[in-house]
Order: structure tokens, then C-alpha cells, then sequence
């Protein structure tokens, strides 16, 4: 997921609660324009599916859902969520956060078991919060206030 970076509350449990209420599709429209987000969403947007093409909506071309690399795009008018076929996930994930980079929008890792949420800061995305495992790579973040 991609969002205005202003848009969530700070702390992780109540990023976790907002993407809870996005996700349960109560704006009052549909979910396949991005006329209806901001800009840098746009942006975003009309970069993703020159690379990966959108599955449904007016912008589907017919045959992506029978395309590796296709996706199924859901605009809010905060956030865009995109959902990749498993064997795309890396390749979708660098496009993700290396678009959002360049957009300066938030993006929240929802498929991940660490939650991580990054935001546009300083030039480059930085790590807001996550809930990594205390695993050795989790302690050396922790150690250089990666995660702070």
C-alpha cells in the first residue's frame, strides 16, 4: 500500500487500526479511479501500471489478468493498495518503494510479518516503525536506531 504520508496516525498500532478502516472499502465511490487521490498518488499510479498493468478498472487492458505482471490496483483518496502474483513479489516490491521514493508517498509492507511503514524523508525513504521479530537482523536495527 502507498499513502499521503500526512494522512495516518504516527504510532504503529494506530497505523495498523487506519489501514484497517481503509480496507474496509466504505468511501463513497468506487475503488478503480485515480482521479480520486492526490497527486503524487497519481503519479505513482500512471508510473506502477506502465510496468505493471492493472487487472480491472477502466484502465485494464484485457488481457492483464492473464498476465504475470499484472496487478489489481484499489484507490481511496488517501492510498492506493496493489496486490502482485506471489512469483512478482520481489520484482514488485523494489518497483513499489522505488516509485514511492521518487512520489513521496508512505508505503506500508502489508505482507510482511514486520508491518514495515516507510515515509519520504531526507531524500530517501526512511523507516517509520515496523514490528520486526528480535531476530539478529531485527537487533542490529535496533542497535543503530534504523527503527527509531
Amino acid at each position: 500500500m502507498v499513502f499521503e504520508p500526512n494522512a495516518p496516525p504516527a504510532s504503529h498500532a494506530e497505523f495498523l487500526d487506519w489501514y484497517a478502516e481503509q480496507t474496509k472499502w466504505s468511501e463513497d465511490h468506487g475503488y478503480d479511479d485515480p482521479a480520486l487521490s492526490s497527486a503524487n498518488l497519481r503519479a505513482w499510479f500512471e508510473d506502477m501500471i506502465e510496468i505493471f498493468s492493472p487487472v480491472n478498472g477502466q484502465l485494464a487492458k484485457g488481457r492483464a489478468e492473464e498476465e504475470v505482471s499484472s496487478a489489481d490496483y484499489a484507490v481511496g483518496a488517501e492510498f492506493i493498495l496493489v496486490s502482485f502474483a506471489w512469483s512478482m513479489a520481489e520484482a514488485a516490491y523494489i518497483t513499489v518503494a522505488r516509485l514511492a521514493e521518487k512520489h513521496h508517498v508512505g508505503l506500508f509492507n502489508a505482507s510482511s510479518s514486520g508491518e514495515e511503514v516507510w515515509l519520504p524523508g531526507e531524500g530517501r525513504m526512511m523507516l517509520a516503525h515496523d514490528k520486526s521479530p528480535m531476530t539478529l537482523v531485527g537487533r542490529i536495527k535496533d542497535l543503530l536506531n534504523i527503527s527509531k
